[in-house]
């Protein structure tokens, strides 16, 4: 009970809310003073159109790209509702115009995702120009209040920032927080759970997907407004938070258990791992801790139970170490070591949040203007792209030639069977079709559930009473809660609509079970003809599509290496180049574990090679956190000289990587590369290896005062040699698999 009252009080406190609050009241107030001043609501109606035509490139980012998102959005909505509505009794023009332009329109989602919002308000004007008679109507007087409400929105928006400045950054450092801190405890549990394992993974996956994007939105927001703005304290705030989350994340992907040979080495000493467990939940409990500090549902309190548990865990490492008794402890004790070393740098990260929100921070690294621009993923808007999309083997391409054609069928049959209002039909074809099938999929499901639902508590009310009061007062309060939940729950989304449009008309109509009817006719027809054409119509699989992920990858983890091996060699402080490919590959990882997972929601049938396309996604995310892991050791330590044998690795690493990528794309003559000989340097590395461990037990036998210059080299060795030998090892899996995958494609 308590949790559903949380989150029902959070619900209400959320951005989402507000954004349906603030576009109810853009798209009421107009109505109201319609029906004041004009006694009609038609002015009104016009100017609530052209809100809602703008509302939905109303997403996160920085003020610029806001603005600009609805400008650009108030121009097409105005200018195709203007066009659309000339010609609309015009059939013989009607029809090559409308399948003309739905193409063009839905095709500006090759920019991006903002240009796909806008995308999807061109279409919604196309559609809903059909809704007036404009013979009783002035167009331009429609079209130009259309417009109008568009600036009116704008403006709204801009008060929303003015008003309520910190809550969309809070949010989301909220939702960050809350998934940093899941993806946390699916790490702790995975210590612990021997038979579930891949299941807990593929859900540090879709984790790990939602954090990426919180922070690029993050980036985006708090480095654009420090580019353009300078320095505030708050803003100061902001940036070292982020910075700390992207820390924590790193250095869980940084640390990839080893499960199996943890079980193995400590098959009899399970209580050193129940103790580790138990650190990785409390850190995660303090991050929810934060994040509802941060929504002000709590104080701010010291976690007094880590300093605790770290002490219990160097007890247990100590007794681990004596008990099995030296050399043969050697490698459970550094597995140990190392294991709680990266726990103690995640609860620094946590106390480092702590002190921004108790605004003390001592000197910290910040990113100039300059540097910050830099971390801003820019958006691609070169011509260019529209031509070399503009072919078969683009998903965008498609998606937009599938639409044209179903709006065009759908178009038909609501004038061909005299439908009541046919262009709810397109309405829901353009609100449910996406390029993917799954998406498709889901969207439809929900949409249809959504809809009976809302169409059965609206009848429910309608039979209980016909009094307009209320009918009003239902069609004012779903409105709002419509909008909020968009994002939040489609099928929710839906059920809100479907009252919202059944109790307007209600107002107005005396034939409202005729209405009620008619809608849930249109929504299975135009979720049907989506569904149905997203299958058999120039389809996009996702298997198709997958090997450009793949490349990314593989490209981005390469450079990324490059970069380490370069700090390796130079030391110093961290370069932005090494930032900047760090970055890249986090994100290149991320959009291949959506590519993935979008490829899991397609039927069956269609999801080709599953299996050698799962090994693939896992080697490249193994080899992102087992190189994050040699990238944050060489950083945070201080490391001696670069042996030879480093870099033969490094050079047959990168060999290997670039003769994957060669296979994926199906070069017909793959680039030789002269192969070292990384058998020596293997055995460089243990022989080494071996005489260290050899000196460190003479030195503890003998006492000696050069023993802790011995342990750090043997550390290093240790480590760097590991994982070395771990990515040599997965780029040669890359190369069976890539082979694999393209023998079968």
């Amino acid at each position: 009970m308590n949790f559903m009252t949380e989150s029902i009080n959070r619900f209400f406190k959320s951005l989402d809310f507000l954004k349906g609050i603030v576009l109810a009241v853009a798209m009421l107030i107009p109505i109201f003073l319609s029906q004041y001043f004009f006694d009609g609501i038609h002015y009104g109606f016009s100017v609530a159109l052209g809100v809602l035509f703008c509302s939905p490139t109303d997403v996160p980012g920085s003020n610029k790209h806001v603005f600009f998102g609805i400008l650009i959005a108030t121009f097409l909505s105005f200018s195709l509702t203007l066009l659309f509505g000339s010609i609309a009794n015009i059939l013989w023009l009607l029809l090559p115009l409308l399948g003309i332009f739905v193409f063009l329109v839905s095709y500006i989602s090759v920019f991006g995702f903002r240009a796909s919002l806008i995308s999807f308000v061109g279409l919604m004007s196309i559609v809903l120009s059909f809704i007036h008679d404009y013979s009783e109507e002035s167009l331009m007087l429609h079209a130009s209040l259309i417009a109008l409400g568009g600036l009116w929105y704008l403006s709204l928006t801009y008060l929303k920032l003015l008003l309520f400045p910190k809550i969309q950054v809070d949010q989301f450092f909220v939702k960050t927080i809350e998934k940093t801190a899941d993806y946390l405890r699916i790490r702790g549990e995975l210590l612990g759970n021997s038979t579930n394992r891949e299941a807990l993974r593929h859900k540090l996956f879709e984790l790990q997907i939602g954090i990426n994007a919180f922070h690029e939105m993050l980036r985006e927001i708090i480095l654009t407004t420090r580019s353009k703005s300078g320095f505030s304290n708050r803003t100061r705030r902001q940036q070292i938070i982020l910075t700390e989350l992207i820390d924590i994340l790193e250095l869980a992907i940084a640390n990839p258990l080893d499960y199996d040979k943890f079980d193995e080495v400590f098959k009899n000493h399970e209580e050193k791992i129940k103790e580790f467990q138990l650190l990785v939940f409390e850190i995660a409990d303090q991050l929810e801790h934060i994040s509802k500090v941060i929504r002000k549902e709590e104080k701010l309190q010291e976690n007094t139970k880590i300093p605790e548990i770290l002490g219990n865990i160097d007890k247990h490492i100590n007794y681990y170490r004596i008990s099995v008794g030296l050399p043969k402890s050697r490698v459970g004790t550094l597995m140990l070591l190392n294991l709680k070393n990266y726990q103690e740098k995640q609860a620094l990260n946590v106390i480092a949040i702590e002190r921004v929100l108790n605004n003390y921070r001592k000197n910290d690294e910040i990113l100039s203007s300059k540097e910050a621009r830099r971390f801003i993923t820019s958006q691609d808007y070169d011509f260019k792209k529209l031509i070399e999309n503009f072919n078969f083997n683009s998903p965008i391409f498609k998606h937009s030639l599938r639409l044209a054609i179903v709006v065009l069928v759908g178009f038909a049959i609501g004038k061909s069977f005299s439908m009541q209002n046919p262009y709810w039909i397109l309405l829901t074809i353009i609100i449910i079709m996406r390029p993917s099938f799954g998406l498709t999929k889901s969207r439809s499901i929900h949409r249809v559930v959504g809809t009976l639902i809302g169409a059965a508590l609206a009848t429910s009310v309608i039979l209980i009473t016909q009094n307009t009061t209320i009918y009003a007062i239902i069609a004012v309060i779903s409105l709002p809660l419509a909008f909020s939940f968009v994002q939040l729950n489609f099928r929710n989304a839906a059920v809100f609509v479907t009252i919202n449009v059944i109790f307007v008309y209600a107002l107005f109509k005396s034939d409202i079970l005729s209405v009620i009817q008619f809608r849930i006719l249109d929504t299975l027809i135009g979720a049907s003809l989506a569904f149905i054409s997203n299958y058999f119509l120039w389809p996009t699989w996702q298997f198709q599509n997958i090997s450009e992920n793949f490349k990314k990858a593989i490209t981005s983890n390469r450079n990324f290496l490059k970069q380490v091996a370069i700090f390796y060699e130079k030391k110093g402080e961290v370069s932005t180049a090494y930032k900047l490919s760090r970055k890249e590959a986090f994100l290149n990882i991320g959009d291949l574990n959506a590519a993935f997972q979008r490829m899991n929601q397609d039927p069956k049938s269609k999801q080709v090679e599953l299996s050698t396309i799962y090994e693939i996604v896992v080697f490249n995310n193994t080899f992102l956190s087992s190189l994050t892991a040699l990238g944050t050791f060489i950083r945070n330590n201080k490391t001696s000289e670069v042996p030879e044998e480093f870099n033969i690795y490094v050079e047959n690493i990168c060999s290997n990587l670039e003769m994957a990528k060669q296979i994926l794309e199906k070069s017909e003559t793959l680039k030789e590369v002269n192969p070292t000989n990384v058998e020596d340097a293997e055995n460089l590395y243990d022989t080494f290896f071996e005489n260290l461990s050899k000196k460190r037990d003479q030195e503890i036998a003998f006492g000696g005062k050069h023993s802790m210059t011995t342990r750090v080299k043997l550390r290093e060795t240790f480590l760097i040699s590991e994982q070395l030998k771990w990515l040599y090892n997965l780029s040669e899996k890359l190369i069976a698999s890539a082979k694999k995958y393209q023998s079968t494609i």
